[in-house]
C-alpha cells in the first residue's frame, strides 16, 4: 500500500509539473555547493544568490567579505562546474553567446539574470558588476579564493 501512494505522489507530480521545479531547485544547490566548495572560508562566507539556469548553462551572483561577481556554469554530465567569472557581461546575450550558448537560450538567461537581479536592488547589482574583466576557469585545477583568479585562469578574449 505504501509503494502505491508513493508511485502516485510521483506520477502525479510529474503530471502537474512538479518534478521539473524540483529539479530546477536541485540544481541551485548544486551550483550553491560547486561555489561554495571553491570559494568559501570559515572567515569569509559565500553567499550565492540569484541563481538563473538555462539547459546546462547557469549564472550566478555571487557575494563575499564586500566583494562580488558573477560566475557562469555548465553541467557535463550531471555535474555543474565554474566556466567563467565575470562582471556585467555575464548579463548580456552577446556575451552568453560568445562562449557558447545559443541564441535563443542566451537570450533567455540575459533577460532572467537582470529580472532576478533587479529585485534585489541596484546596490547588489552595482556589486556584481564590479567584478572587473572575465576569467576563464579551468575545472581540473579550481582554487581558493576569488582575489587568486590570475594564478589558475586566464582572460576570455572576445
Amino acid at each position: 500500500m505504501k509503494n502505491w501512494i508513493i508511485a502516485c505522489t510521483l506520477g502525479l507530480a510529474q503530471f502537474m509539473g512538479i518534478a521539473p521545479a524540483l529539479a530546477h531547485g536541485d540544481n541551485e544547490h548544486q551550483i550553491t555547493m560547486v561555489l561554495k566548495a571553491q570559494f568559501e572560508k570559515p572567515e569569509a562566507p559565500l553567499r550565492v544568490e540569484p541563481i538563473n539556469v538555462e539547459g546546462d548553462f547557469a549564472v550566478a551572483g555571487w557575494s563575499q567579505g564586500g566583494r562580488g561577481g558573477r560566475a557562469f556554469l555548465q553541467k557535463d554530465r550531471n555535474q555543474w562546474f565554474i566556466s567563467i567569472c565575470g562582471g556585467s557581461g555575464l548579463t548580456q546575450a552577446d556575451v552568453l553567446q560568445s562562449i557558447g550558448m545559443g541564441s535563443t537560450a542566451a537570450t533567455k538567461l540575459a533577460r532572467a539574470v537582470v529580472e532576478s537581479e533587479g529585485k534585489l536592488g541596484a546596490d547588489k547589482r552595482k556589486l556584481f558588476d564590479g567584478f572587473e574583466g572575465m576569467l576563464k576557469i579551468d575545472p581540473a585545477e579550481g582554487h581558493g579564493n576569488h582575489a587568486q583568479h590570475g594564478q589558475h585562469a586566464e582572460p576570455v578574449k572576445k
